[in-house]
């Protein structure tokens, strides 16, 4: 049989940033009715002179989707050194009906789309309705994802300001970078009404203070955002804490939010919530619930304009492969992709 096989430039033109946003507040809902399975987390780390993290998420999405899958990440720094992307990966996808391949791609596209998707629906969720000012810590390459799908969902929004924990220029940068990019690349609009900042390390307090919501996406393992930063009715998406031993904000954070997950199980062991479950901050009881309960109506978001709210989105495979499902369908209809016989 011939099945697809995707490039990175191929998904860039097959996948728009409103249908993956659908797809994955599907999949959260369908998780929220018992629908899918989430399989346990696999991650390695290369020590020595070639130091690197290889990760492998995988899960199958029922109802009427059907679909299973991997994929396998490498996160390799010293690669810039040589001239090589530092971030690189593979997806498989499968008919969950019969177990038949669907097709291969690469998987470092599809993870910073469905990624910003989730960081944006996490605001959605539980931010509140008048929310207008947003502040993503990291200026690294998932940041340009967040920012775009968030405007593309929410484009009440007219303040983004970026923060980088470790270099303001590089803040400053990302920051002028972005009314061409969110158009050119994600075809944003309505971006003159929206004002680009930097933060710098002397501003930083008082920009996240001033904000109603808050992205994290960066690889920290110290907190980089403290507790009295953050001010009454704001709403933060964690998403940077992927691997065990992450960490993006303050613990004492968690004894005054409501906080939410992707996936309970997963969030404990490796998202931001893992270290306060470890020290006894929080227990896995103080865990509100998942977002798709939000996203179903079953539990509220919040539940005063005063809350605080946290979404801890370490990130599922089912958001892969709904993601892959959609490139896989456009790339059969515009005849993308090269066909491989297995």
């Amino acid at each position: 049989m011939n099945i697809p096989v995707l490039s990175a430039a191929e998904l860039k033109q097959l996948l728009t940033m409103d249908e993956v946003i659908a797809g994955v507040e599907t999949v959260y809902r369908l998780k929220a009715q018992s629908e899918t399975d989430v399989w346990p987390h696999v991650c390695h780390r290369f020590t020595g002179e070639h130091e690197g993290v290889m990760d492998i998420k995988s899960g199958a999405i029922g109802g009427t989707v059907r679909l299973h899958g991997a994929k396998l990440l490498n996160t390799f720094w010293g690669n810039a050194a040589r001239n090589l992307p530092t971030f690189t990966g593979l997806l498989m996808l499968f008919d969950a009906t019969t177990g038949l391949p669907l097709g291969i791609m690469d998987a470092s596209y599809i993870t910073c789309m469905r990624t910003g998707a989730s960081g944006a629906l996490g605001i959605k969720a539980f931010a509140r309705a008048d929310a207008s000012r947003l502040f993503v810590m990291g200026a690294g390459k998932q940041a340009v994802f967040q920012i775009a799908a968030t405007l593309t969902l929410l484009p009440q929004f007219t303040t983004v300001v970026i923060g980088d924990p470790r270099s303001d220029e590089q803040a400053e940068r990302f920051a002028a970078s972005l009314p061409h990019r969110l158009a050119s690349e994600f075809n944003v609009q309505g971006l003159d009404g929206v004002a680009f900042r930097a933060a710098r390390q002397d501003t930083m307090a008082d920009l996240v203070r001033g904000s109603d919501a808050i992205i994290t996406i960066t690889p920290a393992t110290q907190p980089l955002i403290p507790d009295e930063w953050v001010a009454p009715g704001t709403h933060l998406s964690c998403v940077g804490a992927d691997m065990p031993g992450k960490e993006e904000v303050d613990p004492a954070l968690f004894k005054r939010a409501r906080v939410f997950a992707d996936d309970l199980e997963q969030c404990s062991h490796i998202g931001e919530m893992e270290l306060p479950l470890a020290q006894g901050v929080i227990s896995r009881d103080d865990v509100v619930g998942e977002i798709g309960d939000v996203l179903q109506g079953t539990i509220p978001g919040r539940m005063g304009n005063d809350d605080v709210t946290l979404f801890d989105a370490t990130g599922l495979a089912l958001l892969d492969l709904i993601t892959a499902k959609q490139a896989v369908d456009r790339a059969a209809a515009a005849r993308l992709g090269q066909q491989v016989e297995i």
